[in-house]
């Protein structure tokens, strides 16, 4: 047993609660349009938390025009293995006020759990990895280095950059990647799976400009009719995706019912799931697709015109196994083979990332198996997860001789990229603990 480490944990807590609400109210989101400023903010913030939890060397990473990361490293004994703790600082945008409860970078407690934007995706990871050095009095079992990551939450676009130019800086035997979660409250994970993802702009054009509704309609189409024809054609009538060519699997179903599934998601009373076979397949093994924005005259400004044009990003989640490149290409081709009434249709590839499946069993991952197992005082159970973390694949690329393990202290209840973002405390402590026992196991 390892209690000389959960208490190392406990007595922490009230500084990494600190400092996690302290990181929480930089308002650090990394999407266009929002102010740069304030990503370099957390990322200097970043800096000052590791050298303050004692890592030696720490340093801001800058590449081109990317937001900046950070690495801290700290040696082990000789001849230990070197973990790599990976976390990211930025944040999604906080989405529509009126859909929080606080202000979105104000964190609250409420029942045990902490509400803010980035308060489980994924400040509680940096703060957690941050706690490691302090948890071992500055002398940790491993060598540990630090990769905090600024540009996570917009696809992590110039990561192949930053490992290209700081690979050797990077390596190690053991990339931990703090940026999953538990299969509930109280019920560990080890995420094995991942979906990938590709997304797409398509643009209707039917009009050289708009013109008046009842002098032309019914004979001339407008737009927004032509686009939600073709976002139609993204599903079948059971609302399982209609793409020709994507890869599809199965999962194990766990005890996961629709009704907790429902409650999870907030579905509103009288809704139907869609697609078909075991939840945990449609979740975290089949394809999903989905439409995350369209851009057409607001219901507010609306006038009796027909609208010349049309815009929608379509997101589609690819299943472990399948190819990004060539589901991209079958999503190009599925939305352009759609056009109705001749309409001109431009097809425009957005994001791109690669799916990942963790391979067979491996002692370091059996080490994070047997923490887990003590900080919960429970077998932790393997999960996949439907999202998509593209420096996964990109880390396994890298890095092929290394364990990948991806841990976290969210649950299916923290509303991650919503309004009221929480985390739940008690779960977060445990994390730590068992991140901090897994270590120890690895540097035995």
């Amino acid at each position: 047993m390892h209690d000389d480490l959960k208490t190392a944990v406990d007595n922490l807590l009230p500084q990494l609660r600190a400092d996690l609400e302290t990181m929480i109210r930089i308002p650090s989101v990394s999407a266009p349009d929002y102010d740069p400023a304030q990503v370099r903010r957390s990322a200097v913030a970043t800096t000052d938390l590791l050298r303050a939890a004692g890592y030696p060397d720490v340093r801001l990473l800058e590449h081109d025009d990317a937001h900046p990361a950070v690495f801290a490293a700290a040696p082990g004994p000789e001849g230990a293995p070197t973990v790599l703790l990976y976390a990211h600082h930025d944040v999604q945008p906080p989405g529509e006020d009126d859909g929080w409860t606080d202000d979105p970078f104000t964190p609250v407690e409420r029942d045990g759990r902490l509400y803010a934007r980035g308060s489980s995706d994924d400040k509680a990871g940096l703060i957690g990895h941050a706690a490691m050095l302090r948890a071992f009095d500055g002398e940790p079992p491993v060598a540990i280095k630090v990769f905090v990551e600024g540009e996570e939450e917009i696809g992590s676009a110039h990561l192949p950059g930053f490992l290209a130019e700081h690979g050797d800086l990077l390596a190690a035997d053991v990339i931990v990647i703090a940026d999953s979660g538990n299969w509930r409250v109280g019920v560990p994970a080890l995420t094995t799976s991942l979906r990938g993802l590709v997304s797409a702009k398509v643009e209707v054009r039917v009009l050289e400009a708009g013109v008046h509704s009842g002098q032309f309609g019914g004979a001339v189409p407008d737009a927004l009719t032509v686009l939600c024809r073709i976002l139609a054609s993204l599903h079948d009538a059971n609302g399982e995706v209609a793409i020709p060519g994507l890869v599809s699997g199965e999962a194990d179903p766990l005890d996961l019912t629709e009704e907790e599934l429902r409650s999870q998601a907030g579905v509103e009373p009288g809704v139907e799931l869609i697609g078909k076979g075991t939840l945990t397949s449609r979740l975290w093994t089949k394809p999903a697709a989905a439409v995350l924005a369209i851009d057409a005259p607001p219901v507010s400004k609306a006038i009796n015109q027909l609208v010349p044009r049309a815009t929608a990003k379509v997101s589609v989640r690819i299943a472990p196994g399948d190819d990004p490149q060539r589901a991209m290409d079958s999503l190009v081709a599925h939305l352009e083979s759609q056009p109705a009434w001749g309409a001109r249709v431009t097809v425009t590839p957005w994001e791109m990332g690669a799916p990942f499946a963790l391979g067979g069993e491996d002692p370091r991952v059996a080490a994070f198996r047997e923490a887990f197992a003590e900080a919960w005082g429970r077998e932790a159970v393997d999960i996949g997860v439907g999202g998509s973390i593209p420096f996964v694949a990109a880390f396994s690329e890298a890095y092929p001789e290394a364990a990948i393990l991806l841990t976290g202290a969210a649950d299916p209840t923290s509303r991650a990229h919503g309004p009221d973002e929480s985390l739940h405390l008690d779960d977060w402590r445990r994390s730590i603990q068992a991140q901090a026992i897994a270590l120890r196991l690895l540097g035995e």
